[in-house]
């Protein structure tokens, strides 16, 4: 028997300033930056009816998901060149919001694949989405690296 596995898509809100790797900012100023797209990120795990359900149904004081696959899209204001791995400090702050909103128990390689990152269609303000795929163990254990034996 499959089993299903479930998918969800936490939306941060557009314009909400966000942290590129590429930035030289004051180390409160980023902390600031980190809180607030970390607490907006738990805060729509609330406002999304999916995910506030499955929440709601998970048992008490363990995570929604075990093993996850994270895929992080950036929205970009305009249409100009952009490498979206130099978001990373935004994405990172978003998966972090995941766990303080009881998705994942931690963001950690042994439960976590991903973030990976791209990019999306233009978005007025600008704006971050992730696309959050609740892995089986084995499928978790697929994406582990192997080693090679050296010859």
């Amino acid at each position: 028997m499959t089993q299903l596995l479930r998918r969800f898509t936490i939306t941060l809100p557009p314009g909400l300033r966000l942290l590129n790797a590429n930035q030289r900012v004051h180390y409160r100023v980023r902390a600031e930056l980190t809180e607030a797209i970390r607490g907006a990120a738990m805060a729509q795990c609330s406002e999304d009816p999916a995910m506030r359900a499955a929440l709601g149904l998970a048992a008490s004081g363990q995570p929604l998901l075990r093993h996850a696959y994270i895929l992080g899209v950036l929205h970009p204001p305009s249409r100009r060149r952009a490498d979206p791995a130099n978001w990373y400090p935004s994405f990172k702050a978003a998966v972090d919001g995941l766990v303080d909103a009881g998705v994942l128990e931690d963001d950690d390689h042994t439960r976590v694949i991903g973030p990976d990152m791209r990019i999306g269609p233009v978005a007025k303000g600008g704006q971050l989405a992730l696309h959050i795929q609740e892995l089986s163990p084995e499928q978790h254990e697929a994406f582990r690296w192997q080693e090679v034996a050296a010859s």
